[in-house]
């Protein structure tokens, strides 16, 4: 039986690069990681980072390479986010999965060859190759037609070639080149930078960069002891999510948030072009174009250099701080000592750890970073959102030097668990409340009361009239104290858009709240009283007034003396403008109700006329409509005169209104 050559067994993939072993961690509160990599290369030899996919857009945008030879480096080359079809097209073959070698042979043709076997060893270039079935008697076989340099057609069992080549170059080097990209698309999640250097001796190559990375958490414990003191231990808790091992690295943790963002770099752009057409069927002769010979328009090609910092060296290595195995819960502090030096970096805060750490890919750990006596004060807290109860408290001040950064808290008090908090970063020498549990023996209660809107202030400007009214809140708090033990509360009430705090005096105000201290005495009552004031402001034409609420506004203490013998000047031609209207409108009903008669007159007058005998009726009710046409005419002078008496009073008020100021 005659054995088939896969094609896979023929060809050989270019040497892998070396791995640079990560020296230095920096984890920040953006999501994102700084990595520093340092490693010995031998002479000419690269080296490879390998990322996962997601990673590249931050490589791209952050990488810095250094090379301590001083010989620059030669390229950075990285695997494309092509899809592994696409990539392959590009070649001008394909190899598909359980392919035949003569079927790959076959797409060669007309390419020189090299074949070894047992025989005799053979050259010449590719006619053709195919596969033989096989039958009961035989195998398939697999057979390639030679042209040899003597011009002769060979044909060849290819179950009898130990090895072939190709003495292209070329043609070798993208056989290398398929592999490799069918061995790297085997991690679909996984891409490599490749750092190449054409330096002939041994060197140290160390590369940086930022990659996202989970954020490290803090955790703190609060631990007091019987004299009421306390201690605020720190622990940071790091993963290592990258798929390699952090051994011995160099680790920091920062506390802050710097900007970070994702800049699409590693996926290809493609920019949409217009098309546009030639205007007629003939073809244009080329123009070619003189170069310049000015200096200034000369840029002389550069290099590739990526230099960056050097790293530094890694400080010797020291075991771990060894952690105790179980935490009882008590006042006593962990025998874990943190090992860290921190530094404020600018808005940040960094802690380094002294000691190497160790922390294996898909691994965690928590690492202390900080253990000191801090300035506390305990006391209670209360918010109306609470209910009938306040919490108990602690304002912690940052007198540690050092940036907390937030977390959550765990209190112990004495040897028992008091409860849990949780805490925003608190700078150094600020201070923070924090609350961790419900408080039985202190019960509060709320009462809130409205006053009656009261003018603050009235001016007059142009006709336009503006007020200030005010309207105050009071808000008391009935704080009773069940326990043998004296307390401070702090009271913290919202405040309020439009109000204006009258008393009492706040402890300290936070962006959205006042707070209160208030000292209560042991089985005693105490009350708070906040009184509150809002204030608001509006503006109307005095001409829009009615007279009633214009007196409203003279009999105003608000107003000034000036201004109340202005507004009743304005009072009294309202009310001549009123009285005058009155009249009119009596004078116009008069006036309706006399055109009504004559028209019954007339009306009758015309009834009669043609009916005999009512000549003397007809007579006086003719003198009666002659009397109703006199007075009518009366009416309508007299309202023609109020009409005029009313526009001279309107006009006469409306030059008040325009000068009235105050």
């Amino acid at each position: 039986m005659r054995r088939t050559i896969p094609v896979l067994v023929l060809l050989t993939t270019a040497a892998l690069a070396a791995d640079l072993p990560v020296r230095e961690v920096i984890l920040y509160k953006s999501g994102v990681g700084y990595f520093a990599r340092s490693g010995q290369l031998a002479p000419g030899e690269g080296a490879r980072l390998d990322f996962k996919a997601t990673d590249m857009n931050d490589v791209l945008k952050s990488l810095t390479v250094n090379d301590d030879s001083g010989t620059p480096i030669r390229s950075l080359r990285y695997d494309s986010s092509l899809p592994l079809e696409q990539k392959l097209s590009e070649f001008p073959f394909m190899i598909d999965d359980g392919q035949k070698l003569s079927a790959f042979l076959d797409h060669l043709r007309g390419a020189r060859i090299e074949l070894k076997s047992a025989a005799e060893p053979l050259a010449g270039t590719i006619v053709s190759a195919r596969l033989i079935p096989g039958d009961e008697k035989q195998s398939e076989r697999e057979q390639l037609i030679l042209l040899l340099d003597s011009g002769d057609l060979r044909t060849v069992d290819l179950g009898a070639i130990s090895s072939l080549s190709f003495p292209d170059a070329k043609l070798q080097a993208q056989l290398k080149d398929y592999l490799a990209t069918v061995a790297q698309s085997r991690s679909k999640d996984k891409r490599s930078v490749y750092i190449d250097s054409s330096e002939a001796k041994a060197r140290t190559l160390s590369a940086s960069y930022m990659i996202p990375q989970p954020l490290w958490k803090s955790s703190y414990r609060l631990l007091f002891d019987p004299k009421g003191e306390a201690t605020l231990e720190g622990w940071a808790i790091v993963d290592n999510t990258t798929g390699d091992d952090w051994t011995n690295v160099r680790l920091a943790v920062v506390s802050g948030r710097p900007v970070s963002f994702i800049s699409k770099l590693y996926e290809p752009f493609y920019v949409q072009r217009t098309t546009a057409d030639v205007e007629n069927a003939y073809a244009q002769a080329p123009v070619v174009y003189a170069g310049s010979t000015d200096v200034k328009n000369f840029v002389a090609p550069t290099g590739i250099s990526l230099a960056a910092p050097q790293p530094k060296p890694p400080p010797p290595a020291a075991a771990m701080p060894s952690v105790s195995e179980s935490v009882q819960v008590a006042s006593a502090e962990s025998t874990v000592a943190p090992d860290t030096e921190s530094q404020e970096l600018g808005d940040l805060f960094e802690y380094r750890f002294s000691s190497p750490v160790t922390i294996h890919r898909n691994e965690s750990a928590m690492l202390p970073f900080l253990q000191e006596k801090i300035a506390v004060r305990k006391l209670l807290i209360y918010a109306e959102s609470y209910g009938q109860n306040p919490m108990s408290a602690a304002e912690l001040t940052n007198n540690t030097g050092k940036t907390l950064d937030g977390g959550p808290i765990t209190v112990f008090e004495g040897a028992s668990y008091g409860g849990e908090a949780l805490m925003n970063t608190v700078k150094n020498g600020d201070k923070r409340l924090i609350s961790y549990a419900v408080d039985l023996g202190t019960r509060v209660g709320t009462e809130e009361e409205s006053s009656d809107t009261h003018l603050l202030e009235i001016h007059v400007n142009r006709g336009v009239i503006t007020t200030k009214s005010s309207e105050r809140d009071n808000k008391t708090y009935t704080i009773r104290n069940v326990d043998a033990k004296p307390k401070t509360l702090i009271i913290e009430q919202p405040i309020r858009e439009g109000y204006k705090l009258l008393s009492p005096k706040v402890s300290e105000t936070t962006a959205n709240a006042h707070r209160f201290e208030v000292k209560l005495a042991p089985g005693a009552t105490t009350k708070l009283e906040v009184v509150e004031e809002s204030s608001d402001h509006s503006t109307t034409l005095v001409s829009s007034f009615t007279p009633d609420l214009l007196v409203t506004y003279v009999s105003a203490k608000a107003i000034s003396e000036n201004g109340r013998k202005a507004l009743q000047q304005i009072v009294d031609q309202k009310a001549k403008i009123a009285e005058v209207d009155e009249s009119l409108k009596q004078t116009q009903s008069e006036m309706e109700e006399a055109s009504q008669a004559e028209n019954r007159l007339r009306q009758n007058i015309q009834t009669l006329n043609v009916v005999n005998g009512q000549r003397d009726q007809v007579q006086t009710w003719s003198q009666q409509l002659a009397s109703e046409e006199v007075h009518y005419t009366k009416l309508r002078d007299q309202a023609s005169a109020l009409d005029k008496q009313k526009a001279s009073l309107e006009a006469e008020l409306n030059a008040m209104i325009a000068k009235l100021e105050f």
